[in-house]
């Protein structure tokens, strides 16, 4: 027999759910049959497989020394590379400076090597994070940005500031802003631009429309251009919505696509500036706002997390000078 006891990355779960992590050799089959036979227990008791847990419960399993047989583990986030911008860090998060080219997430191309593996590396490696003592948490990313984009990640070192920091997304209590070089300058000097975004899911591309379309998305996004050169523009960004592409795509909807942008820009604009190849976005600045209560993460209200040294602000001056003929 086996006691185990509930930890507050584990609370919440599914009973049944909890019992298939701890234990994956052991068959579905036997997993229910030991839960009705009362060999399984929590807290002393049969319980329904639908049961929620909570910190403090305690598991007994009444079954074979096998199925708890530990086999040596070679974890793949190992083989992640350790460089990691580390912007802030205290014992429940960590707000990170991706830069441009690291995936967030693997994905078929790349499976090793991404942020969150090197996230998982480096807490491993702080003794902060071990595999072996979680049964379905590991530090996790509250937020991604695409590879071709640079900017502020955060990522979550347990399961309550995870679940915290994702419904703070998604309630738009965490202010985002973005800078942006654009070609072409907005006829505005500040402006909230509203549409609604189509995704064509093949393609990886959207569409912004100025009416209602089937499948579209309303968003909402405000600019100000803090500086102009030569057909160029230094513009700041703030999301009201977090769609696909959002910025990009409203920006060239505008008539003012990304500098090094070939999606949504044109590869011949881009050309007459140097021929970036990099699109010019960086989410540099991150704002824990919170109007309402944030639990486990309230002392962070009002706090602010800013990239310093965004590469195309510094050299916004060189940038918006067109190459020669």
């Amino acid at each position: 027999m086996k006691t185990f006891i509930i930890g507050k990355n584990d609370a919440g779960q599914r009973f049944d759910k909890y019992i298939a992590k701890t234990l994956p050799s052991l068959p579905k089959s036997l997993l229910y049959k030991y839960l009705r036979t009362k060999r399984i227990k929590l807290n002393g008791k049969k319980a329904e497989i639908s049961a929620r847990l909570r910190e403090g419960d305690t598991v007994e399993m009444y079954i074979s020394d096998e199925f708890f047989a530990e086999k040596e583990e070679k974890y793949a986030f190992l083989g992640a590379g350790k460089s990691l911008d580390i912007l802030y860090e205290d014992d429940n998060i960590l707000a990170l400076n991706k830069k441009v080219g690291l995936l967030s997430h693997p994905d078929e191309g790349e499976y090793v090597d991404t942020l969150i593996t090197r996230v998982q590396r480096y807490l491993y490696e702080k003794g902060e994070y071990d595999p072996k003592n979680e049964a379905s948490f590991a530090p996790a990313l509250a937020n991604r940005i695409d590879r071709n984009t640079g900017g502020i990640v955060l990522a979550a070192k347990n399961a309550e500031s995870l679940r915290i920091l994702n419904e703070k997304i998604k309630a738009r209590e965490i202010e985002k802003r973005y800078l942006c070089v654009t070609v072409g300058v907005p006829p505005k000097q500040a402006d909230t631009l509203e549409g609604f975004l189509v995704k064509d899911e093949k393609r990886n591309q959207v569409t912004v429309t100025a009416r209602p379309v089937p499948g579209g998305k309303k968003i909402r996004t405000s600019y100000t251009v803090l500086q102009t050169h030569r057909g160029l523009a230094l513009v700041e960004v703030e999301l009201h919505t977090g769609r696909t592409h959002q910025i990009r795509a409203q920006m060239a909807a505008l008539g003012c696509p990304l500098l090094g942008d070939g999606k949504y820009g044109t590869n011949a604009l881009n050309k007459q500036y140097g021929g970036y190849k990099k699109q010019c976005l960086y989410s540099y600045r991150t704002t824990f706002a919170f109007p309402t209560d944030a639990g486990l993460l309230n002392y962070l209200k009002g706090k602010t997390v800013e990239v310093k040294d965004v590469w195309f602000a510094e050299e916004f001056t060189q940038l918006a000078t067109p190459a020669h003929p």
